[in-house]
């Protein structure tokens, strides 16, 4: 019997009647963005996380790009990252303009070495991003500690970590800000693309939503130069359904790892 390795037609299949009535819906009513369905997915997903504003965005490269802007990083900065991370999180860096400063990982959790990030701080030092990487959770407490140290913003990049906890907290509500993906293949996917942004800080959440709609105000009046990084709301009709099992989908996946564990307890694979 051969086995795909990834099957994503089972994360689908117990939403799929009700997304296609979603899509229905937005179809007739033809509000692709900034409509019902985005809003009530950002509600939903920063209370969440448990942060108190949530920006949907158009993917979590975006996303991470958003949130350094929005936190200040810029030409000439240097931004503190792991040098074990997927190359998004190194390229929305060097989109700001700023120099991305590799640090070592923790063998255990393969996130951000604390210990390792605090030599590399310098003067041009404007944030650090710690990646959330494969549902763990990276060290947080030090990592803020150091931030406050050296008046640092703090991006979490949670692109591979929807619904992880640090210390009873879930990521997400950490840093200064925090960015997420909704790629198909994550466990919280979409049908195609799709970003987020959740945030503390008033201030960082409407410069936000200016950086992803062209810098709207209202109409005809835009307040920054800003891009275009909406999340429509096919996506966060899914991603609406998707989210109430979150949490029981990440349960099996840690059951199914505990597993593989036992299986492979006392040989060479570690």
């Amino acid at each position: 019997m051969n086995v795909p390795l990834v099957d994503l037609r089972a994360a689908f299949e117990p939403v799929k009647e009700q997304v296609f009535r979603e899509f229905a819906a937005i179809l007739d009513g033809m509000q692709l963005f900034h409509g019902p369905n985005t809003a009530t997915f950002e509600e939903e997903f920063a209370a969440y996380c448990g942060a108190v504003h949530g920006i949907g965005l158009s993917n979590g490269t975006d996303a991470l790009f958003a949130a350094l802007l929005a936190c200040g990083v810029g030409p000439g900065d240097e931004v503190i990252a792991p040098a074990h991370t997927f190359f998004a999180t190194i390229e929305a860096i060097v989109h700001t303009g700023a120099v991305p400063v590799l640090a070592d990982v923790e063998r255990d959790t393969l996130t951000l070495d604390p210990a390792a990030a605090r030599p590399l701080v310098t003067d041009r030092t404007r944030a650090i991003v710690p990646v959330h990487l494969y549902g763990q959770a990276a060290d947080m407490d030090p990592l803020l500690e150091l931030a406050r140290e050296r008046g640092l913003r703090v991006v979490e990049d949670a692109a591979q970590a929807h619904g992880a906890r640090y210390k009873g907290r879930r990521v997400g509500s950490l840093g200064d800000a925090a960015s997420f993906s909704f790629y198909f293949t994550k466990n919280l996917g979409a049908v195609g693309e799709g970003g987020f942004v959740t945030t503390n800080d008033a201030g960082i959440a409407e410069q936000l939503r200016l950086l992803r709609h062209h810098g709207h105000v209202s109409k005809f009046e835009h307040a920054i130069i800003g891009y275009n990084l909406r999340l429509d709301e096919l996506q966060a009709a899914v991603l609406r359904a998707k989210l109430p099992g979150l949490d029981a989908g990440n349960a099996q996946r840690r059951a199914h790892a505990a597993h593989y564990g036992r299986l492979f307890a006392g040989s060479a694979v570690q």
